[in-house]
């Protein structure tokens, strides 16, 4: 990588990016971008495979002389959140995201920008064309790794056994090395809908807006409101408060890793605009008390909408409405262990209504696998009281730190040669793939690193650029060491 200056680096792996960015790849829908991948490695002369979950393989031969070094696999995925700003029109099966360059950012007009994680395979290809002194690499690029993580689930084994390192491309801190995470399960809840003819009244819109959002893994912590939280608190307070109304439909939230930023509910009713418009007043004010000094920006609003032709029985809305307000969303427990990080959390992410039913997710994190257990039993119990019905998927497996780690020696060596100062070491309360990778060869050694993003999975998500020329010297010059320590042998 001799030669190439940062901007030159920094430039190259743009371009790759800008490709990326304008294929959609919202979770279960890579098989386009998938393809693109594939010929991107070919033509890099490498020998591909592509599986049955539109995965993809891509071997890179050793350095020549370096043939008996350890085979590492530089791993990311190639699916994104996405999600758009209030108001902005969006369609993530077909549309592009639309970059804008700043001297020091990189982000996208009104949407997320899929830097989660298109610049990790922006940088592998980047390593792919120019590494040298290397030993054998695998380019691993996983799909749906946003929602069930299905690409590393039922990736073949045989990918990872034959590797001695693994190196995951999918941190937000340039700065810092991960070694370990949580793991998850989600928990999907259901009410079969039963419709009615709509009553006379006025239909409404009650709206919750201008909330922050973000990861529900590395924002958890911070406090922020959940919009689906506070719109059942909103309709549990105009039942409090005697306005009697019925509910055409509810929806908000894009993911379910996700802490969502906007949901509503329509409504019918004969109650005033002028009760309504007050109790929400109150629901707000209630709401900005307990969030305010995090996420400020709260709104609880009402409007004028369309009369639906049929509203749900009053038994569905009040069980949907009651599981969102007695599920617990945000943290449970902090790790009495590491100062600060998130032990156990979970998220309310996307609320829909559909012809059939109305449903709701629910994503739990933790780093204790017993504590997601009981989670998963708490929502059976809790979804059969209300008559709901509670799907629950497998766990997906945490991923425990090394207590010998010769990657994270090497990288956190050539980190502080590189830069002045010592690189961060931790553990982080969000999934990983990693957990499911360590289940199929336990004798790898894995780190995740990652170029700096801000507010990931929301529409404020943004590259800092001065930080991708350094990642890549990173992990090329980790590359070379490994290599020579196994020649030196």
């Amino acid at each position: 990588m001799k030669g190439f200056d940062d901007k030159e680096i920094l430039d190259e792996v743009l371009a790759d990016f800008k490709r990326l960015a304008e294929i959609p790849r919202p979770s279960l829908h890579e098989k386009a971008v998938s393809e693109h991948l594939r010929e991107m490695f070919r033509a890099l002369g490498c020998r591909v495979e592509q599986d049955g979950v539109n995965n993809i393989i891509a071997d890179r031969a050793a350095s020549p002389s370096f043939e008996d070094a350890p085979r590492v696999i530089l791993q990311a995925h190639m699916d994104m959140v996405c999600v758009a700003a209030e108001g902005v029109a969006y369609d993530k099966i077909n549309d592009p995201i639309r970059l804008v360059c700043t001297e020091e950012y990189l982000s996208a007009q009104g949407t997320s920008l899929g830097a989660d994680d298109g610049a990790g395979i922006a940088m592998i290809l980047y390593i792919f064309r120019h590494a040298k002194n290397v030993g054998p690499l695998r380019a691993i690029i996983t799909t749906d790794e946003e929602t069930s993580m299905t690409g590393a689930q039922t990736l073949e084994a045989k990918y990872l056994e034959d590797a001695d390192y693994l190196i995951n491309w999918d941190s937000e801190n340039y700065d810092e090395l991960i070694k370990g995470s949580a793991g998850n399960i989600g928990i999907e809840f259901h009410r079969a809908a039963h419709w009615l003819p709509a009553p006379n009244g006025n239909a409404w819109r009650v709206s919750i807006g201008g909330l922050l959002g973000g990861h529900s893994g590395e924002r958890i912590g911070d406090g922020r409101a959940n919009a689906l939280r506070v719109l059942a608190s909103a309709l549990l307070a105009l039942c409090d408060a005697g306005i009697t109304f019925d509910v055409a439909s509810m929806r908000g939230g894009t993911a379910r890793n996700a802490i969502p930023t906007e949901a509503e509910a329509v409504l019918v009713t004969e109650a005033s605009e002028a009760c309504i418009r007050d109790m929400l007043a109150e629901v707000q004010q209630r709401a900005l008390l307990i969030f305010g000094d995090v996420d400020g920006g709260l709104r609880v609003e009402l409007s004028a909408a369309e009369t639906p032709a049929r509203v749900l029985s009053a038994e569905d809305s009040r069980a949907v409405i009651e599981g969102l307000f007695l599920l617990h969303t945000g943290v449970f427990q902090m790790s009495p262990r590491t100062p600060g990080l998130v032990e156990t959390s979970a998220n309310l992410g996307i609320l829909e209504t559909t012809g059939t039913d109305v449903w709701f997710s629910y994503f739990a994190r933790s780093s204790i696998d017993e504590k997601l257990a009981e989670l998963s039993q708490m929502c059976r119990f809790l979804a059969a009281r209300l008559g709901l019905e509670a799907r629950v998927e497998s766990p997906a497996p945490g991923w425990k730190e090394r207590k010998e780690s010769k990657l994270v020696d090497t990288m956190t060596e050539v980190f502080e040669e590189q830069n002045g100062c010592p690189m961060k070491v931790g553990v982080i309360h969000a999934g990983l793939e990693c957990g499911w990778h360590i289940l199929k060869n336990p004798r790898l050694d894995m780190v995740s690193v990652g170029v700096t993003t801000h507010d990931i999975h929301s529409p404020k998500e943004r590259l800092v650029l001065r930080t991708v020329a350094p990642q890549v010297r990173l992990v090329e010059e980790t590359l070379r060491r490994l290599a020579n320590v196994a020649k030196r042998r």
